[in-house]
């Protein structure tokens, strides 16, 4: 029987490119009963994990990330494009199939680099992986402890939970 949520998820083929099946969210941040599930899925099975700070990268792990921090009683850390912070700022580059693209969140964005932050990263979806890798590279970097991932989609084919090891991901749906 198919998840719940899944009905609240449209596929669109060929974009933004041919042979892409598109995971669009849309139909689902629409619907606030869904929307709601969808976060409580996502921050449920870290509870009693003491998560002081969730991690999301822009754009749509902005939606997630600071409901779901909301959720847990954490605080919330953006991960941005080149050129949105306006404070001191790390970056990593990472690699795409067709370029390379930057990440960067502030040095101090968790709380000095004491190293004592238990930090959830979010995202809305997991796919290869780079996006993922390069936002925890910048937690690591930066004195995190990484406590696990968790997203709403996971493509398995693509195989990103290999490039985020040893974090632990947290899928809602899995395709």
């Amino acid at each position: 029987m198919p998840h719940p949520l899944e009905r609240l998820i449209r596929e669109i083929p060929d974009f933004p490119k041919p042979g892409v099946q598109f995971k669009d969210i849309t139909p689902l941040l629409a619907d606030s009963a869904g929307l709601a599930l969808a976060v409580e899925l996502m921050a449920n099975p870290f509870r009693k994990s003491h998560i002081d700070l969730v991690v999301g990268a822009e754009s749509r792990g902005f939606i997630f990330g600071t409901a779901i921090a909301q959720s847990l009683n954490a605080g919330f850390v953006p991960v941005r494009k080149p050129g949105k912070l306006p404070h001191e700022k790390r970056a990593r580059t990472y690699a795409l199939e067709y370029g390379n693209d930057t990440l960067e969140m502030h040095a101090d964005a968790l709380m000095g680099g004491r190293g004592d932050n238990r930090v959830l990263m979010v995202d809305d979806l997991l796919a290869t992986g780079g996006t993922m890798k390069a936002c925890c590279d910048l937690v690591r970097d930066l004195g995190g402890q990484i406590i696990a991932i968790s997203v709403l989609i996971e493509l398995t084919f693509l195989n990103g939970r290999d490039r985020v090891k040893p974090y632990e991901v947290a899928a809602v749906l899995r395709y």
